[in-house]
């Protein structure tokens, strides 16, 4: 058994902390593929970027009920997430298709680093109540939608982009700040 420090969050505190993130950051992805969607919903790209803002709105409603349930407070700056994040979509799509799909890269690739480090981090901790197992359990189907839509991104020549590598270390820089920041605030 693990003995934490004094201070230490205790795991409830963490999966609090973890449901506050992951909640802002479907929060945000809903709100990158509106963006895309205003600029490329006719175009031939429109049916793809729905589908997957759907799957991104089925994470939302989850960790929605998570919050609720649990009684966890979401992140005070969902208002920012909420322009900020259709600013991201609408801009990376006026630079065309492939930029668009550029950012759906490089966000879930930073979305898979941040969810493989919580699947530690609930690896960890000895014993797992059902919410903590119930919470495993969804971060792990959720990665595996959000590599699927980083391998879809691919496909569509998102490293075909102007300036790809630059935007994607530009936008997941900014993906993990934002991480850091829904954490706590």
């Amino acid at each position: 058994m693990s003995i934490g420090l004094p201070g230490d969050p205790t795991p409830e505190q963490m999966a609090a902390r973890m449901i506050r993130v992951d909640h802002a950051g479907e929060y945000g992805a809903t709100r990158i593929y509106a963006g895309q969607l205003a600029i490329l919903g006719r175009g031939g790209k429109g049916d793809l970027i729905r589908q997957m803002q759907a799957q991104e709105q089925l994470h939302l409603r989850t960790f929605n009920d998570m919050i609720a349930d649990r009684r966890v407070r979401p992140t005070a700056m969902l208002p920012f997430w909420h322009l900020a994040g259709f600013a991201l979509g609408a801009m990376t799509a006026a630079l065309g298709e492939r930029a668009a799909m550029a950012c759906t890269v490089a966000v879930e690739e930073a979305i898979d680093d941040h969810y493989t480090a919580q699947l530690g981090t609930l690896d960890e901790l000895e014993d797992l109540g059902s919410e903590q197992s119930a919470l495993r359990q969804t971060v792990e189907k959720f990665r595996a939608d959000e590599l699927e839509h980083r391998d879809i991104g691919l496909q569509q020549g998102a490293e075909q982009a102007p300036g790809y590598r630059l935007l994607s270390r530009v936008i997941k820089a900014g993906c993990r700040a934002a991480i850091v920041i829904s954490e706590r605030v």
